[in-house]
């Protein structure tokens, strides 16, 4: 499994030279020393084990670095080693925990933009109009047509240009028209754009907004039609009411004036919506409700009413992959009863709604949503969700198998530098054995479930040996002059000279079985906690 991007920081620096992340410079130094003469490469005739020693030699001068420095150690305290590596730069001029996180994030923004520039593909969307009613007439089956498209491009880091066009055909009639929009950046709290359009909705206009403040946004727009040279003249008000929602008021003078009320909310397992739109010749009001269901699914809950339109849709919709969403639909209302389909693949939406009837008859209603999601949950639960367990079966088999080449070269790094260890380990569990002290007689570290299950059956099989790794030399190695073994809170074990992640992305445990004072003892802690054995030695 792919090793996960929340929880705790590893900090794996610190667990390279055994120091708390709280220590201080002179514990650091202090500890780059002790560490130093174990591994500096000239202490070593045998070329093999000199070149173990000069590669963790090497590691432990650059944790030392990063850690001595007080600027690189501070970024590496709140963004790890991807904060070392993200270009920040190091000085002065940053020197402040909120700077450090203004500079990284800025870079991080850098980094999406390139990558999606990279990946820069136009959005766009067709419409196809289906009737029932219409084939079953002899008209053939389809009963309008529209698609729309457009195109950004960045021309400078303040400017962007947007050109895009559609076409509509319904029945006999049909239009299209052609768009773009110039729109400049002309500080870090407002912008201009310049609008022109030509074809069946020709006109020119300017469009400004401005952030108010932190929680609000004001737009001014002027259009005026070339068609028939009226013109429209716009006022939109944003407010961010709390964290997740916020409002607007949108003020039309025009041809057909008109006012809106509208409000979002959006959350991590819902989001909602409502509009309410009064003009001079009709009124409108909209809301919507989606929840989501898992990562993957959602369902949705939405209506519509007003002077020309009452309806009610219900439906849901399941994501694919990262990039596509498939969503269904059924709406029923004074124009019909209606199935929807939509497919969302990055930028481009394929929409697809089918009139079923024009009619309102009850037992048609009924069965034209009670039919389809039947089956919907029929498939679900019989093809759909057995498909999507092989799938995921085989997708972490996949990444099982990528990881397990990183996962034996981090095996061997860990035996080579046990071999380093191991002389002064031995020496150190003769001494307390001799005083009847501390001896690490057996310690594994690994897939917690692994080592629970071993912890039941007393052994450790096969397939669980895999995702432990045997740890006995570094910690007898890691055992005091007072005779007690420490490993600092908050510090992934991982890290420690000798120990290796041998199952990345899952929980993992240090078991460790002990002898102290003629009593045999074992404990277990999980991968960020504290381990002090014992409590209080003999003095």
């Amino acid at each position: 499994m792919e090793e996960e991007e929340a929880g705790p920081p590893k900090r794996e620096l610190y667990a390279l030279l055994q120091v708390s992340p709280e220590a201080t410079d002179e514990e650091i130094k202090k500890a780059y020393r002790h560490w130093a003469q174990v591994y500096h490469p000239d202490k070593y005739q045998d070329f093999h084990m000199k070149q173990i020693a000069t590669v963790n030699f090497q590691r432990i001068c650059e944790a030392y670095e990063i850690l001595s420095d007080e600027y690189k150690r501070q970024i590496y305290d709140i963004y790890g080693m991807e904060g070392i590596t993200s270009g920040l730069e190091l000085g002065p001029k940053l020197n402040k925990v909120e700077e450090l996180k203004e500079e990284l994030q800025r870079l991080r923004k850098k980094k999406e933009e390139e990558k999606m520039f990279a990946h820069f593909r136009p959005s766009g969307t067709i419409l196809a109009h289906l009737s029932m009613p219409q084939f079953l007439d002899g008209d053939g089956i389809m009963r309008g047509m529209a698609m729309a498209s457009e195109v950004q491009s960045q021309l400078s880091k303040r400017t962007a240009i947007a050109m895009g066009g559609n076409l509509e055909v319904n029945g006999n009639s049909g239009g299209g028209a052609a768009s773009t929009v110039l729109r400049h950046q002309l500080s870090p709290v407002s912008s201009i754009e310049f609008i022109a359009s030509a074809g069946l909705r020709a006109l020119i206009g300017v469009q400004t907004t401005r952030n108010l403040s932190s929680h609000s946004t004001a737009t001014i727009a002027i259009a005026k039609s070339l068609r028939d040279g009226s013109i429209n003249l716009s006022n939109t008000w944003t407010r961010q009411l709390s964290e997740t929602a916020n409002g607007n008021i949108q003020l039309l003078l025009g041809p057909e004036s008109s006012i809106a009320v509208g409000w979002q909310k959006k959350e991590e397992k819902m989001s909602a919506s409502g509009e309410l739109k009064i003009g001079t010749s009709s009124f409108a009001a909209s809301a919507h409700y989606t929840c989501r269901f898992s990562s993957k699914s959602h369902g949705r809950i939405a209506g519509r009413f007003g002077s020309t339109m009452l309806e009610v849709e219900v439906g849901g919709g399941r994501k694919l992959s990262n990039f596509s969403t498939v969503r269904t639909l059924y709406t029923i209302g004074i124009q019909g009863i209606f199935w929807k389909f939509e497919l969302h693949r990055g930028g481009q939406k394929l929409i697809i709604p089918m009139l079923l009837s024009r009619h309102l008859n009850p037992v048609f209603a009924i069965g034209a949503f009670v039919i389809p999601t039947s089956l919907y949950f029929l498939l679900k639960k019989f093809v759909v969700k057995s498909y999507y367990l092989r799938r995921e079966k085989q997708k972490t088999s996949e990444i099982k198998e990528r990881s397990s080449a990183q996962v034996r070269e981090a095996r061997i790094a860990a035996e080579k530098a046990q071999q380093l260890l191991q002389t002064v380990a031995n020496r150190k569990r003769s001494r307390q054995l001799e005083t009847n002290g501390l001896v690490i007689t057996k310690a594994v570290y690994g897939n917690s479930k692994a080592l629970k299950k071993a912890d039941k059956s007393r052994e450790v099989n096969n397939e669980s040996a895999s995702e432990v790794i045997d740890v006995t030399i570094p910690l007898n190695f890691l055992i005091n002059d007072s005779g007690q073994l420490q490993l600092h809170e908050g510090v992934k074990k991982s890290g420690i000279m000798g120990f290796c992640d041998p199952c990345p992305g899952e929980p993992k445990l240090l078991h460790v079985e002990y002898t102290y004072g003629g009593q045999i003892f074992e404990v277990e802690v999980d991968d960020y906690a504290a381990l002090l054995i014992p409590e209080n030695p003999r003095a």
